[in-house]
């Protein structure tokens, strides 16, 4: 195989694991901006005012007129859902769900997210399953494991795990009394329903690029929609002026870096491998997101790791592979497929005349 065979095949996988890295320097570095006071209303809007600001210019270089579809009521409608599920609710949901647990904690249970997006995909009919076929089997096996994986993590605490670099440090704690075990519980429930919202964002983002197949200005569209209706909803629970003022801090770091990295540069590169492999592949790749923060968060926030969030997260992790295998034999069926179809047109076309 060539080269250039070989990039094209291992790109979407070197695609996906740069965004994970990008994830998990967001996870951290907004849970210390929330837990030191910021607002995550007046967060969300900034994060995607700023990425709309870097985004709109390669949009307008690299589509022109000509590549950009036209902007029907239907792809209007679309958009404004898009930014209502991801921007407004699913990263509002985030933040306040990330506040009242922590970075590692949230990074785990977003594990689900492939499990879910699985889920709604096969209730929309967007994700074909075949019971009798040993993929289809391996992508319902993998999604049932992840869900024990994720009810284990919420009900089971256990005791801390220490590491090399955590031996004798004080960790942070979130679970120090009821009334903080009750803001862990809304937390959970907040993360869960952010994920849910996520989900459905990356189902109606790959249908909306099949009317819409441009990503840089969907892109652009969905992070000033985005900036425009958080900036509403912060209007009204934030009245006074002080919440928005950020100066060159830990503050305005998170907004740049969660805007360009983790909105503008990820809804491109995901939109692009969405078109190749579908939303399932793309949420798939969470558990090195997972790891990273895990690590980041004990040495960084001083977060304590409980033996259960271990042991979940190693049985999420054994779900998602399971499903991750199931969806790349969905993805050479489909190769084959389709060259298949393209060999019995090019028959056609080269038959002699009689």
């Amino acid at each position: 195989m060539s080269f250039g065979g070989v990039w094209s095949r291992v790109k979407p996988y070197l695609a996906m694991v740069f965004l994970q890295f990008g994830f998990a320097g967001m996870y951290v570095i907004s849970v210390a901006t929330l837990k030191q006071g910021m607002s995550h209303y007046v967060l969300v809007v900034y994060r995607n005012a700023i990425a709309t600001a870097v985004v709109a210019p390669f949009a307008l270089w690299f589509e022109n007129r000509k590549a950009r579809p036209k902007m029907t009521l239907s792809n209007f409608l679309k958009i404004m859902a898009l930014a209502l599920l991801e921007p407004v609710l699913d990263q509002n949901f985030y933040y306040m769900g990330a506040k009242n647990t922590n970075a590692s904690f949230a990074s785990a249970l977003y594990n689900v997210l492939p499990a879910m997006t699985f889920v709604n995909a096969v209730i929309l009919r967007m994700e074909k399953i075949d019971i009798k076929k040993r993929h289809s089997q391996a992508k319902i096996a993998g999604t049932l494991v992840t869900l024990v994986g994720a009810l284990l993590m919420i009900l089971y605490k256990g005791q801390v795990v220490e590491f090399i670099w955590t031996k004798g440090r004080n960790h942070y704690n979130n679970n120090a009394g009821s009334q903080d075990d009750s803001h862990w519980l809304e937390g959970v429930f907040m993360l869960l329903f952010s994920c849910f919202c996520w989900s459905a964002f990356f189902l109606l983002q790959s249908h909306t690029l099949k009317s819409y197949p441009a990503e840089l200005s969907l892109t652009t569209w969905i992070c000033f929609m985005g900036a425009v209706q958080s900036g509403a909803v912060a209007l009204v629970m934030e009245h006074e002026a002080k919440p928005w003022l950020i100066g060159f801090d830990l503050r305005l770091l998170t907004a740049a870096y969660s805007g360009i990295m983790c909105s503008g540069i990820t809804y491109y590169i995901q939109g692009k491998v969405m078109k190749e492999r579908g939303p399932v592949f793309v949420t798939a790749f969470n558990p090195l997101c997972m790891i990273i923060v895990t690590i980041m968060g004990s040495i960084i926030l001083a977060e304590e790791i409980t033996l259960g969030r271990v042991v979940g997260a190693t049985i999420i992790v054994i779900g998602l592979y399971s499903l991750i295998w199931g969806k790349s034999k969905d993805h050479l069926t489909q190769s084959s497929d389709d060259d298949e179809k393209k060999g019995r047109s090019s028959c056609r076309f080269l038959r002699p005349m009689r």
